[in-house]
């Protein structure tokens, strides 16, 4: 059983095709990272693999069920999604009642919006600062969310998705609006949960080299609603074919694990 299998995929809207053609495997304990140009269909993919979006042809197996002939509220229980483009709680609301940091890793547990308090026990409890620590940021627990920065609310958040217990988490631009500190700090994060959960398969759309961990083993070139490049990250990561798929001459280096990019000058 696949994590992520995707054979013959397109998605079509009003239209406009926003996937074609796209086959995908993703196994068990692999960490892949997503990156190509804005409007290459990345986000759609991914909303593919978190079951939120069925497909206008061709099969989607998330965890070994299809989509469309599965209860997607159910699968979506085993799947973590942290998206920086939307809010996955009413955070407004949490922030007026001064809810702290513990209190959004708690409503992972229920997937609500709002606490619901008579189904946290001390197990839930300890679960939610454990997961805090293993962010990074356990001193946070007591903090009201309203006065955390936007990193420190960028752990939570994933903190938040890993109540369930997830097989997969899917991370959508995760270091958008993050300060360098901030974005190595949650860089560090995402490393050290590869190492600690060896289970946990993780996805990451992203824009930028330097954003993707250092424990990435697999990466994937979108261009043009179409898959450019799959494979091995230090296949698919190469100076020819991130000047594919973004359209101009770029040189990229690897330093202690991170990817870098620039541009070729003519």
């Amino acid at each position: 059983m696949h994590v992520v299998q995707l054979e013959g995929v397109a998605v079509r809207v009003v239209g406009k095709t926003l996937l074609s053609g796209v086959d995908w495997r993703v196994e068990y304990g692999e960490h892949w990272a997503i990156l190509g140009p804005n409007g290459a269909g990345k986000t759609t993919l991914l909303s593919l693999a978190a079951a939120v979006r069925h497909p206008t042809e061709g099969a989607v197996s998330v965890l070994g069920h299809r989509l469309g002939r599965v209860d997607l509220r159910s699968l979506r229980r085993h799947i973590g999604l942290v998206a920086a483009s939307q809010r996955l709680v009413d955070e407004d609301l949490l922030e007026e009642e001064g809810a702290t940091a513990l209190t959004v890793v708690l409503t992972g547990h229920t997937g609500t919006s709002a606490p619901l308090w008579e189904q946290y026990g001390d197990a839930e409890r300890d679960r939610a600062l454990r997961l805090l620590a293993d962010l990074g940021c356990k001193d946070l627990a007591d903090r009201p969310f309203r006065v955390c920065s936007q990193g420190e609310r960028a752990r939570v958040r994933v903190a938040r998705s890993l109540m369930s217990d997830p097989a997969v988490l899917l991370l959508d631009e995760p270091f958008a609006g993050l300060d360098l500190p901030a974005r190595e700090d949650l860089i560090t994060a995402v490393e050290d949960l590869a190492a600690t959960r060896p289970v946990l398969t993780t996805i990451t759309v992203t824009h930028h080299l330097e954003e993707i961990p250092a424990t990435t083993t697999h990466a994937m070139l979108m261009r043009d609603a179409r898959v450019l490049a799959a494979g091995p990250v230090s296949e698919v990561l190469t100076s020819g074919n991130l000047s594919e798929c973004f359209g101009r001459a770029l040189h990229v280096d690897r330093l202690d694990g991170r990817w870098y990019g620039r541009a070729i000058r003519p």
